[in-house]
C-alpha cells in the first residue's frame, strides 16, 4: 500500500472528498467495526486539544484500532532531528496525526515518517476540521453546489482550509476580515472588509476565535480590531432564513460570537463538533485500509 498523507485538503481530488463524507454518513449510522483491528495511531500534541484529540482516539477505538497521545514537550523531537523522531514513530505505529506549530513542521514529519501523517492543525491549514464542517453543511443543505459561506472574523487556519474545501465544492465563499488578517492562501473566495458583505444571503455563516493559540499577547488589539466582525444577530438577520452556523470551537462567547448564535436553532455547531469523530474515521479508513 503506497503512503498517502492528509496534510491539506488538496492531498485529495473532489472524488476523493465526495466519497470520504459519504463514508463519514455511513460511519455515523453504524458507530462500531474492526476496520482497523491492531493498527495503532500515534498522536502528537505541541498544542492543547480536545475535539482532535477524542475524535481520533475514541475514532480508532471504535474501528477496532489502539491510539497513543503523545505531548511534543515529553518526548525528544524537543531536542532530536523532526523526521529522525518521525522516521522512530512510524516503525512502531500505523500512522501518525500531529497538531503542531507551524506547516513546516509537518512537512518535515511527513518526510520523516514512512506511514501516513495526518495534519491536526498547524499554523496554516486546518483540514480535519473543514472536513467536519463540509460534512455538517452535507447534512443540513443536502447539497453544496451554489451556496454561499460566509466568513467574518480573522482569516485563520480554519478559514483556509475552509476555503480550499469550498472552491472543490463549488461552494460561493466570502471572507469579511481587517487589513493585514486575511486568509494566508489563494482561492476562488472573495475576500471583503465588510462583513455585512459576507453575512448577505448566506447559506452558512461560520466564524472562529479572535485569538488563537500563539496570539495571546496580541489579545487587547485583536478585541478591539475585531469588534465589528462579531457574529450577532443583526449579521445573522441578513443571511437567509435557513441559514445555519458553524464554529470550530472553543468559542469565546460575547467576543467573535454570541450566546444568543452559538444556543439559537441555526447553530450546527455541536453537531459540526461531533461530525469531528465520523470524518476522522473516515479519514483515518481512507489512510490505512
Amino acid at each position: 500500500m503506497t503512503k498517502r498523507d492528509f496534510l491539506t485538503l488538496q492531498d485529495l481530488d473532489e472524488q476523493e472528498l465526495r466519497e470520504l463524507l459519504e463514508v463519514s454518513f455511513q460511519l455515523k449510522r453504524a458507530l462500531h467495526s474492526q476496520e482497523l483491528k491492531g493498527k495503532t495511531l500515534a498522536m502528537l500534541f505541541a498544542k492543547t486539544s480536545t475535539r482532535t484529540r477524542v475524535s481520533f482516539e475514541v475514532a480508532m477505538n471504535q474501528l477496532g484500532g489502539h491510539a497513543v497521545s503523545l505531548n511534543w514537550t515529553d518526548t525528544n523531537f524537543v531536542k532530536g532531528n523532526i523526521k529522525d523522531e518521525a522516521k522512530v514513530l512510524g516503525g512502531y505505529c500505523d500512522a501518525l496525526m500531529a497538531r503542531v506549530f507551524t506547516h513546516q513542521q509537518l512537512v518535515e514529519l511527513a518526510e520523516g515518517c514512512e506511514r501516513p501523517v495526518i495534519n491536526g492543525m498547524d499554523d496554516r491549514y486546518h483540514p480535519c476540521q473543514a472536513l467536519a464542517d463540509l460534512l455538517t453543511i452535507l447534512e443540513e443543505k443536502k447539497r453544496f453546489k451554489g451556496l454561499k459561506v460566509g466568513w467574518t472574523g480573522d482569516g485563520t487556519n480554519v478559514c483556509n482550509s475552509l476555503m480550499l474545501g469550498a472552491e472543490m465544492m463549488g461552494m460561493e465563499m466570502v471572507v469579511a476580515a481587517p487589513k493585514g488578517f486575511e486568509p494566508k492562501i489563494q482561492t476562488t473566495a472573495k475576500i471583503v472588509r465588510d462583513p455585512k458583505e459576507a453575512a448577505a444571503d448566506a447559506d452558512v455563516l461560520v466564524t472562529d476565535t479572535w485569538v488563537s493559540l500563539g496570539f495571546e499577547h496580541e489579545k487587547d488589539m485583536r478585541i478591539q480590531l475585531f469588534k465589528q466582525y462579531q457574529l450577532n444577530t443583526h449579521l445573522l438577520s441578513l443571511a437567509k432564513k435557513n441559514c445555519i452556523v458553524l464554529h470550530c470551537l472553543p468559542a469565546k462567547r460575547g467576543y467573535e460570537i454570541t450566546s444568543e448564535v452559538l444556543d439559537s436553532p441555526q447553530s450546527k455547531v455541536f453537531q459540526e463538533a461531533e461530525n469531528r469523530l465520523h470524518t476522522s474515521k473516515a479519514l483515518l479508513m481512507k489512510l490505512l485500509v
